[in-house]
Protein backbone atom coordinates (compact mmCIF):
# COMPACT_ATOMS: atom_id res chain seq x y z
CA UNK A 1 0.00 0.00 0.00
CA UNK A 2 1.07 3.57 -0.55
CA UNK A 3 1.70 5.95 2.35
CA UNK A 4 2.16 9.71 2.32
CA UNK A 5 4.86 11.18 4.46
CA UNK A 6 4.57 14.91 5.11
CA UNK A 7 7.45 16.61 6.86
CA UNK A 8 6.92 20.15 8.15
CA UNK A 9 10.14 22.16 8.24
CA UNK A 10 11.23 23.93 11.38
CA UNK A 11 11.60 27.68 10.71
CA UNK A 12 15.19 28.62 9.93
CA UNK A 13 16.26 25.08 9.04
CA UNK A 14 17.43 25.72 5.47
CA UNK A 15 21.15 25.22 6.25
CA UNK A 16 20.43 21.90 7.97
CA UNK A 17 18.19 20.85 5.07
CA UNK A 18 20.88 21.57 2.50
CA UNK A 19 23.53 19.72 4.53
CA UNK A 20 21.33 16.61 4.97
CA UNK A 21 19.92 16.64 1.42
CA UNK A 22 22.40 14.19 -0.20
CA UNK A 23 21.63 11.47 2.37
CA UNK A 24 17.90 12.22 2.14
CA UNK A 25 17.91 11.95 -1.66
CA UNK A 26 19.97 8.73 -1.51
CA UNK A 27 17.20 7.05 0.51
CA UNK A 28 14.58 8.26 -1.97
CA UNK A 29 16.66 6.92 -4.87
CA UNK A 30 16.78 3.53 -3.13
CA UNK A 31 12.96 3.51 -2.94
CA UNK A 32 12.83 4.48 -6.61
CA UNK A 33 15.24 1.69 -7.59
CA UNK A 34 12.97 -0.77 -5.76
CA UNK A 35 9.94 0.55 -7.71
CA UNK A 36 8.27 1.80 -4.50
CA UNK A 37 8.44 5.59 -4.94
CA UNK A 38 5.37 7.29 -6.43
CA UNK A 39 6.54 10.89 -5.93
CA UNK A 40 8.68 13.05 -3.71
CA UNK A 41 9.57 16.69 -3.46
CA UNK A 42 9.87 19.78 -1.31
CA UNK A 43 7.29 22.52 -0.73
CA UNK A 44 8.83 25.94 -1.47
CA UNK A 45 8.13 28.49 1.27
CA UNK A 46 7.18 31.04 -1.39
CA UNK A 47 5.38 30.79 -4.71
CA UNK A 48 8.50 29.99 -6.74
CA UNK A 49 10.13 26.82 -8.01
CA UNK A 50 13.44 28.17 -6.63
CA UNK A 51 12.69 29.86 -3.30
CA UNK A 52 16.31 30.82 -2.64
CA UNK A 53 16.90 31.95 0.95
CA UNK A 54 13.16 31.68 1.73
CA UNK A 55 13.74 27.93 1.77
CA UNK A 56 11.05 25.32 2.13
CA UNK A 57 8.07 24.73 4.37
CA UNK A 58 8.25 20.94 4.17
CA UNK A 59 8.32 17.87 1.98
CA UNK A 60 5.94 15.28 0.56
CA UNK A 61 6.83 11.67 -0.15
CA UNK A 62 4.38 9.05 -1.41
CA UNK A 63 5.84 5.55 -1.43
CA UNK A 64 4.88 1.92 -1.02
CA UNK A 65 5.52 0.18 2.29
CA UNK A 66 4.36 -3.12 3.77
CA UNK A 67 2.51 -1.39 6.62
CA UNK A 68 1.87 1.92 8.34
CA UNK A 69 4.43 0.92 10.97
CA UNK A 70 7.06 0.29 8.26
CA UNK A 71 6.31 3.67 6.68
CA UNK A 72 6.62 5.40 10.06
CA UNK A 73 9.89 3.63 10.80
CA UNK A 74 11.28 4.69 7.41
CA UNK A 75 10.16 8.29 8.02
CA UNK A 76 11.64 8.33 11.52
CA UNK A 77 15.03 7.30 10.07
CA UNK A 78 15.10 10.16 7.55
CA UNK A 79 18.26 12.30 7.63
CA UNK A 80 16.07 15.42 7.80
CA UNK A 81 14.65 14.14 11.10
CA UNK A 82 18.13 13.45 12.48
CA UNK A 83 19.33 16.91 11.36
CA UNK A 84 16.41 18.68 13.03
CA UNK A 85 14.97 19.97 9.75
CA UNK A 86 11.46 18.74 10.47
CA UNK A 87 9.38 20.15 13.31
CA UNK A 88 6.98 17.26 12.75
CA UNK A 89 6.22 14.37 10.42
CA UNK A 90 2.81 12.94 9.53
CA UNK A 91 2.43 9.48 7.96
CA UNK A 92 -0.93 8.36 6.54
CA UNK A 93 -2.19 5.63 4.22
CA UNK A 94 -2.67 6.91 0.66
CA UNK A 95 -4.83 5.45 -2.09
CA UNK A 96 -3.78 6.44 -5.60
CA UNK A 97 -6.77 6.95 -7.89
CA UNK A 98 -5.55 9.14 -10.76
CA UNK A 99 -3.84 8.98 -13.06
CA UNK A 100 -4.79 5.36 -13.48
Amino acid sequence: MFYMIVGEDRPGSLAERLAARPAHVERLQALQAEGRLLLAGPCPAIDSPDPGPAGFSGSLIVAEFSSLEAARAWADADPYVAAGVYAGVTVKPFRKVLPA
